[in-house]
């Protein structure tokens, strides 16, 4: 998957080497006021998306009803605390992920798999329309291993769709989290800071059937 020489680099593992401190972030919630810090205990679980640039990504799951909390971060990479100019630079494998945390008595995993496979296109490989870089590209990680199933079979409908459609091959990554870092306060919900702020989010226009 890797196409240019900074993508070959971070996956050789020659990332920046970061810092042992994150990012002074305050940790409520800018439109719910809920701890962005919220575990995944007491019945919850937690899905950490990549689907191009956070905020956009953000705004549609903090919107879903049994969305507990969400946070914007860096995660499945090299560095540990990450700048947002770090991983511009595709030095630190990271890719811009949303956590969401959720009730799924109240909103279901497949729910929110096909809010992710929708709203935007799994098959670019490193970029998502013209956010070209490492940090775009798609990505499903979870904590609970038992869990994954569910995603590889979400996967895998979603891929019989596009065949029908014509589209191309999911390059979606998926699997248990590597790392998770928050980024930086002003990244965190910034649509609803910003609403006039820049959204890219786009999907490839085929229904997932799940």
């Amino acid at each position: 998957m890797a196409t240019t020489d900074n993508q070959q680099v971070i996956f050789n593992g020659q990332t920046l080497p970061g810092r042992e401190q994150g990012h002074s972030v305050l940790g409520i919630h800018f439109v719910n006021d809920s701890d962005m810090r919220q575990q995944a205990v007491d019945g919850l679980e937690e899905l950490f998306i990549g689907m191009g640039c956070f905020w956009g990504v953000e705004r549609i799951f903090w919107q879903v009803p049994g969305v507990v909390t969400t946070s914007v971060g860096y995660g499945a990479g090299g560095t540990p605390n990450a700048t947002y100019d770090e991983v511009c630079s595709g030095l630190t494998g990271h890719a811009e992920l949303v956590r969401v945390v959720f009730d799924p008595s109240v909103v279901s995993l497949q729910a929110l798999l096909k809010l992710f496979w929708e709203k935007h296109d799994p098959t670019q490989g490193m970029r998502q329309g013209n956010d070209i870089g490492t940090q775009y590209r798609s990505a499903l990680y979870v904590t609970n291993e038992a869990l994954l199933s569910d995603l590889e079979q979400s996967k895998n409908a979603y891929q019989q769709a596009l065949n029908v459609a014509g589209k191309g091959e999911i390059t979606t990554e998926i699997s248990l989290l590597p790392n998770y870092y928050l980024a930086e306060e002003y990244h965190q919900q910034y649509l609803a800071k910003n609403p006039d702020g820049y959204c890219g989010i786009g999907g490839t226009g085929v229904s997932c059937p799940i």
